[in-house]
């Protein structure tokens, strides 16, 4: 791993910020003093990622979900339900 002094980080952190992307980390250090390290966030790779349905089978929904509270709902805004 590489140390770059903050100077050097402000200037290039572009350049900085794509390389350790790439999985080349490196610290930033201040008099000679390594203060942060930067590397990389881990993500998932894409078949390794959890989709919405992850939940499937452990409840169920009412086939009237979208139905429910009609009544009340039409007494709230003095409708007839």
């Amino acid at each position: 791993m590489y140390s770059v002094n903050i100077h050097e980080a402000k200037t290039h952190l572009s350049r900085l910020v794509d390389r350790a992307a790439k999985g080349q980390s490196f610290m930033i250090a201040k008099s000679g003093k390594p203060i942060v390290k930067v590397i990389a966030i881990d993500t998932p790779a894409a078949g390794e990622m959890r989709r919405v349905g992850f939940m499937a089978g452990q409840f169920s929904v009412p086939d009237d979900v979208d139905r429910m509270a009609d009544e009340e709902i039409g007494k709230l805004f003095g409708g007839d339900a």
